[in-house]
């Protein structure tokens, strides 16, 4: 593996009651994150051909993670999102290299196709920073009832010469979804779309 991964975090979000009412089956959304060493901290470079091959170890990791923390199959995977967050040594790019280029081919593997694209989002910060890792239905963008986010963040990273990457996969859209738009049994899955 070429990631220099320094800490690996694995945690399940499951809401069973809302506003009184109970959720059955419950929501579940689960969430990987690898803290990785930098190894363009530090200095400029041109090629970011590294960070685009970590990007593309951690889709599958991160996104093998999310599933057997869930205990489903990947078929049942329903959404998905990404984000990273750079130390100061870093920048911005070097986050844009490990999300968008190969995460998502082996994270769409992970989940079983993903025909939509994998919501991300990126930012610099510190120790403790936390970050909204927007999630999305994994095959149908206009699937209203999955437009979500979950809260990602370590304690003690990144240090300067780190980088978060944080992967969320759910089995189900939000609690109580009433907002309409087209409905899961309407997926058709080709365009990434509807």
């Amino acid at each position: 593996m070429k990631a220099r991964i320094r800490k690996l975090i694995v945690q399940v979000d499951e809401t069973r009651i809302e506003m009184g009412r109970a959720i059955d089956p419950p929501t579940r959304r689960a969430l990987a994150i690898a803290v990785i060493d930098n190894p363009y901290a530090g200095r400029y470079v041109e090629d970011l051909d590294e960070l685009i091959a970590i990007g593309e170890e951690l889709g599958g990791l991160l996104g093998d993670r999310c599933i057997a923390a869930l205990g489903i199959v990947p078929s049942e995977a329903q959404s998905y999102g990404k984000a990273a967050i750079v130390g100061e040594a870093g920048e911005l790019e070097h986050a844009a290299a490990i999300l968008h280029p190969k995460l998502g081919a082996p994270l769409r593997k992970a989940v079983e196709k993903g025909a939509a694209l994998v919501p991300s989002a990126k930012k610099r910060g510190g120790l403790g920073t936390a970050i909204d890792v927007p999630i999305g239905h994994k095959d149908a963008a206009f699937v209203r009832s999955h437009f979500d986010a979950m809260e990602a963040r370590v304690s003690d990273a990144p240090r300067a010469n780190e980088i978060v990457v944080a992967v969320v996969v759910t089995d189900s859209g939000r609690p109580l979804p009433r907002i309409g738009g087209l409905q899961v049994q309407e997926i058709v899955g080709e365009d990434g779309l509807r």
